[in-house]
C-alpha cells in the first residue's frame, strides 16, 4: 500500500473526486497560481483549469458565500480557508447560510459545500493563529464537521464530505500535513460518525482526536510501561459523534479520560463527559475527566505554548486519577 503525507492524501481526494465529478471545484486564497498555502492543490490548476480551480481575494465573507450560492446552483465547492482563525470572518455565511438552508427550505435546498483548513497551534504562531474551533461549529445543527488525524482519514474523510449534500467543515492540522501513512490507492471512502480504535485496553478508555490521538497513543505506551492498558478512541468526525463506540468502550474499562487540544470551558469534551454520564452512569468507577489547552490565549514563547498543550503526562497523570493510582 503506498505511504502518503497528510498533505499528500487531501490533494490526492480533491484530485480523485475532481476527476469524477465535474460539478466539484476548489475556491479559495492562493489555491492556484500558488499551489495552496501549504501546498494542498499542488498540481490542480495545471490539470484542471482555472474555471475549476479559483484563486479569490482576501475576503473570506465574499469567497465563503460564493461556495454557498454555488452549492445551492447545484454545484459541489470545496472552499479553502487559510486557516479556521481567518473564517471568522465569513461564520455569517456557514452558520447562517450554509447550515440552515435544508431546513429553512423545507427541505428543497441542498448545501453540498466542504470548507476545509488547517486549525490549532502550529509552531509559535500566538494567539490569533494557534486556536481551535471544531466545538464552534459542532454546535450549530446542520453542519458536519471532521477531525481527521491520519492520512488515510484525511482522504477517506474528504472524499466523503465532497459526495455529502450537506455542509461539511473539515478541519486540518497544519502540524500533520507532513505526516506520513499507508492509504489505499483509489476508492476509499470513510464513513462519518464511525470511530477508530487506535489501541485496545482494558484499563482506561481515552477519546482524543486529531493530533491529541498522538498525544494520548503516547500517554497509552507510557501507561503500558507500568502495567496499565489504555484503549484508545479516535471519533474522526464530532458531528456526527460515534457515541456508541466510547460508551461500549467504557462498559468494559469504567473509566474514560478525554483529551482535546481546545479551550476547556464548553469545549467538546465536556458534551462527550456529558454524554457518558448520561447513558453509562452505573458503568462507571471513577468521574470521567479532560485533558484540554490551557484557558488562556496561546502565548509567543515556545516554552509557554508547551506549558499550554495538553502533553502525554498530563493524559497520564489523569488517567492515573480515574484508576485511583496517583501519588
Amino acid at each position: 500500500m503506498p505511504t502518503l503525507s497528510y498533505r499528500e492524501a487531501l490533494n490526492q481526494a480533491m484530485r480523485e473526486e475532481m476527476a469524477r465529478d465535474e460539478r466539484v471545484f476548489l475556491l479559495g486564497e492562493e489555491v492556484g497560481q500558488y499551489n495552496g498555502a501549504y501546498k494542498i492543490s499542488q498540481g490542480l490548476l495545471k490539470e484542471f483549469g482555472p474555471w475549476r480551480v479559483v484563486d479569490s481575494p482576501i475576503a473570506e465573507l465574499g469567497f465563503c458565500g460564493l461556495g454557498v450560492g454555488a452549492a445551492m446552483g447545484g454545484l459541489r465547492p470545496i472552499v479553502e480557508v487559510m486557516t479556521w482563525n481567518f473564517a471568522l470572518l465569513a461564520y455569517d455565511q456557514i452558520v447562517n447560510n450554509a447550515a440552515k438552508l435544508r431546513s429553512m427550505s423545507g427541505g428543497q435546498l441542498h448545501c453540498p459545500v466542504v470548507f476545509r483548513g488547517p486549525q490549532g497551534a502550529a509552531h509559535q504562531l500566538a494567539s490569533q493563529h494557534s486556536q481551535v474551533f471544531e466545538n464552534t461549529y459542532a454546535y450549530v445543527p446542520g453542519l458536519k464537521v471532521c477531525v481527521p488525524a491520519t492520512p488515510r482519514d484525511a482522504k477517506g474523510l474528504l472524499k466523503t464530505a465532497i459526495r455529502d449534500d450537506d455542509p461539511v467543515i473539515f478541519m486540518e492540522s497544519e502540524v500533520l500535513y507532513g505526516t506520513k501513512g499507508e492509504v489505499e490507492e483509489g476508492e476509499l471512502l470513510i464513513p462519518f460518525g464511525k470511530a477508530d480504535l487506535v489501541r485496545d485496553g482494558g484499563d482506561v478508555t481515552i477519546v482524543a482526536w486529531q493530533k491529541m490521538r498522538f498525544v494520548a497513543q503516547k500517554a497509552a505506551e507510557l501507561l503500558a510501561q507500568d502495567g496499565i492498558e489504555a484503549c484508545v478512541l479516535d471519533p474522526r468526525t464530532l458531528r456526527p459523534f460515534d457515541l456508541d463506540a466510547v460508551l461500549a468502550s467504557v462498559a468494559r474499562t469504567h473509566r474514560c479520560v478525554i483529551v482535546e487540544e481546545g479551550w476547556p470551558w464548553m469545549g467538546s469534551g465536556a458534551q462527550i463527559a456529558d454524554s457518558i454520564q448520561r447513558h453509562a452512569f452505573d458503568e462507571l468507577d471513577a468521574p470521567v475527566l479532560r485533558v484540554t489547552g490551557l484557558d488562556v490565549p496561546m502565548p509567543y514563547a515556545k516554552p509557554l505554548e508547551h506549558e499550554v498543550l495538553p502533553t502525554p503526562e498530563r493524559v497520564v497523570e489523569a488517567c492515573r486519577r480515574v484508576l485511583y493510582r496517583s501519588p
